[in-house]
C-alpha cells in the first residue's frame, strides 16, 4: 500500500480522463471543418462514458485516501475541495448528452422532412 494516492495508477487515469482526453476530444470538434454526424455521436458517448469514468475513479481515490497516512490526499479527496472535482465529470456528462440530442434531434428533423416530401398528403 502506497502512502498517497498521488502515486497511484487511478490518480493518473483520473488525469488522463479528465483532462487530456476531453481536451484532445474538444480540440478535435474544434478544429475540424466537416464533421460526421457519426462521429459527433462517438464523441458525445465517449464524453459521457468519460464522466461515469471520472466519478468511479474520485469514488475510488476518496475510499483509497481514507487508508492513506498523507494528509495532502486527505485534503484533496476527502474534502469541500473533492466537491469541486466533481464538477468535471458533470459537465463533460452534460456536453456529451447534448452532442447526442443534437445529432438525433437533426436526424429526426431530416426524417419528418423526407416524410413529408414523399408524403405530401399525410396529416402531420
Amino acid at each position: 500500500m502506497s502512502t498517497t494516492v498521488f502515486t497511484e495508477i487511478k490518480f493518473w487515469l483520473l488525469i488522463v480522463f479528465s483532462v487530456v482526453l476531453p481536451l484532445g476530444i474538444y480540440a478535435v470538434m474544434l478544429t475540424k471543418r466537416a464533421i460526421s454526424r457519426y462521429t459527433v455521436l462517438v464523441f458525445g458517448v465517449a464524453l459521457v462514458v468519460i464522466a461515469g469514468l471520472d466519478v468511479y475513479l474520485l469514488q475510488s481515490l476518496a475510499a483509497s485516501a481514507k487508508l492513506t497516512p498523507s494528509v495532502a490526499d486527505d485534503a484533496v479527496f476527502l474534502s469541500e475541495i473533492s466537491l469541486a472535482l466533481y464538477l468535471l465529470p458533470a459537465m463533460f456528462g452534460g456536453i456529451g448528452i447534448n452532442l447526442i440530442s443534437h445529432v438525433l434531434v437533426n436526424h429526426l428533423v431530416e426524417a419528418q422532412k423526407r416524410f413529408r416530401e414523399k408524403h405530401p398528403d399525410a396529416l402531420l
